[in-house]
């Protein structure tokens, strides 16, 4: 989280017209992290709910202080985000604070428990699963891009990224 709040720092000293956060191939990390990642580009509200298997919820709410909530914002997607790195897109994709670019998501949101066994074994429980700000499950579902562009082996081969370019053209043609 420091890392990228120093590196975001750097950026934004440089006056950007916009920016690509790229998250593909972003296996996420941890849920406080993921909190702090999109408030840098949400200044208020909910940026995830965590609801248990009882029905209550945490609110998760945005981290007032972000230094990108005014600015463009395209985010890059495909079947490798996951977890917190759709936590953070989901959040940006819900409040309207940027387009999610590439292909559906991973499908990572659900918070599990290991729990020893009298063998030395564990057992991994689901205790509660992640919601967007407009309560949207992520678990085993993902997240749609609001463009989707698909990158084939030829591109990659190629040396070409359509996703990248089609972020860029959102940035340059809103």
């Amino acid at each position: 989280t420091s890392d990228f709040h120093n590196q975001l720092s750097q950026l934004m000293a440089q006056n950007p017209s916009g920016i690509i956060l790229d998250l593909r191939d972003n296996g996420g990390g941890y849920l406080n992290s993921g909190v702090s990642v999109a408030s840098e580009f949400i200044d208020s509200g909910v940026i995830l709910y965590e609801q248990s298997g009882d029905g209550s919820r945490t609110d998760y709410p945005a981290v007032s202080g972000g230094l990108a909530t005014t600015i463009p914002l395209v985010v890059l997607v495909n079947g490798n985000t996951a977890s917190a790195s759709e936590i953070v897109s989901g959040a940006i994709q819900d409040v309207g604070r940027g387009q999610l670019v590439g292909v559906l998501t991973y499908g990572k949101g659900s918070v599990q428990n290991w729990i020893p066994l009298s063998d030395g074994g564990t057992a991994r429980i689901t205790i509660a699963k992640w919601l967007t700000p407009n309560g949207r499950t992520i678990d085993k579902i993902g997240l749609t891009p609001d463009v989707v562009v698909t990158m084939t082996q030829d591109d990659t081969t190629a040396g070409r990224d359509p996703q990248l370019e089609a972020a860029v053209q959102l940035l340059l043609h809103p």
